[in-house]
């Protein structure tokens, strides 16, 4: 699958809910024209990861909010845009539910159910969002919304995961979420604290 690519070496890690219709037409098209050109299976994933990613509205909302709370400065960057293009190595990009997920022909928002309330959406979080957190065990940990934090305090309460790694309160940067600046601005200080308390450990 084109989203099995998991930057070991990152200083970020970006966790959504579950790739969308619109990030796994985008993941899908680009691993098929890369199969067409004869591109080696590790860079077809890699290739796939680097177009889908929080594609569309998302990702520049997601820029925007990133560069309000200090990560540009925590990893050496003129913007928070360069993660997705030219400073790509820096982070790796990832879902709870790392596969499309959809209730009723609809993506799925990670509220009903609750991903840790589905033995099926929960089996995937353990058994893979766990490896991941783990293999990219050097990255800031910015889970995006509420479902995906509470995915993570789950981890926390387990002893699976270290709090001080992960940013709870970032907003979901989806264009759904109508309060995602206000929520933002409410959280920001907090947040721009744990960035830079996570520069100073490094």
């Amino acid at each position: 699958m084109p989203y099995d690519y998991i930057n070991v070496d990152a200083k970020l890690m970006l966790v959504g809910i579950t790739p969308g219709f619109t990030q796994m037409e985008i993941a899908i098209r680009t691993a098929r024209d890369a199969l067409h050109s004869k591109v080696p299976l590790q860079d077809i994933h890699r290739r796939a990861k680097l177009a889908a990613s929080f594609a569309g509205t998302m990702r520049t909302n997601l820029i925007a909010m990133l560069d309000l709370i200090g990560i540009p400065a925590l990893l050496g960057i003129a913007g928070s845009g360069e993660l997705f293009g030219v400073r790509r190595e820096l982070i790796h990009t990832t879902s709870a539910v790392r596969y499309p997920a959809f209730v009723e022909g609809r993506n799925y928002t990670g509220h009903v159910p609750s991903i840790m309330q589905s033995s099926m959406l929960s089996s995937y979080a353990r058994s893979i969002l766990l490896e991941e957190l783990e293999l990219a065990g050097n990255a800031l940990v910015i889970p995006l919304g509420k479902a995906v934090a509470d995915v993570l305090r789950f981890f926390v309460q387990e002893g699976q995961l270290r709090a001080e790694r992960c940013l709870f309160d970032f907003p979901h940067p989806s264009g759904a979420n109508g309060h995602r600046w206000k929520q933002l601005e409410m959280h920001r200080e907090i947040l721009s604290a744990q960035v830079a308390d996570w520069l100073s450990r490094r």
